[in-house]
């Protein structure tokens, strides 16, 4: 079976650059310029790499960025605090509070706290219900990208048989909606499933 390698980078590059353009024609509209908040717990050399090029993209797709960096001995009141005041900005339209967070903070409290309207890695139980139900919402960006790439490359996804390899909430549950609202057949594989080799075939 031949194998076609995306090169994912170079989409990337035309996606910013077209997210660019898209925002400079809002704000000639009169619209503000975006704001994309990220909260990053503790020094994680992973977490901090991962921020650094959020930050680097977004700032190249025309958007202001704040970074709040807490210790990692935070509480979780002070980092809810931080959320709420982010929450209540009206020049911060998109929030990402950095995962794996310390253990001694609650992951789920924060993601539910976030507005749904700026929770931009679209984890809250509100975007989940939505992107289920098939109606707009702010979606995880790894499966959007991924279902942006099938597009491009394959153009209608109409009647394909789609295998998605995991079922978690970040990437798997919701790239198996995303397949089935593009009219794919979809099957997912995670680990309890039997014969995944066959199924992956």
């Amino acid at each position: 079976m031949p194998v076609n390698i995306i090169d994912g980078r170079q989409l990337s590059d035309l996606l910013i650059e077209e997210m660019a353009q898209e925002v400079k024609v809002r704000m000639a509209q009169g619209h503000q310029q975006p704001g994309l908040a990220v909260v990053l717990v503790g020094e994680d050399p992973a977490s901090t790499i991962y921020v650094r090029n959020k930050i680097r993209c977004a700032e190249k797709a025309g958007l202001f960025s704040v970074v709040t960096r807490l210790d990692e001995t935070c509480t979780q009141q002070e980092l809810e605090d931080v959320v709420n005041e982010l929450n209540e900005r009206d020049d911060i339209h998109g929030i990402l509070v950095q995962l794996p967070l310390p253990e001694h903070l609650s992951e789920e409290r924060i993601i539910n706290l976030i507005k749904p309207s700026k929770d931009v890695d679209g984890f809250h139980p509100v975007n989940v219900g939505l992107l289920s139900s098939g109606q707009a919402s702010l979606i995880p960006c790894t499966p959007l990208g991924c279902l942006e790439i099938l597009k491009r490359e394959m153009g209608d996804l109409s009647g394909k048989h789609a295998v998605v390899v995991g079922r978690s909430n970040i990437v798997g549950k919701p790239m198996a909606n995303l397949l089935l609202q593009a009219h794919c057949t979809v099957s997912v594989v995670h680990s309890k499933s039997v014969d995944a080799a066959k199924l992956c075939q």
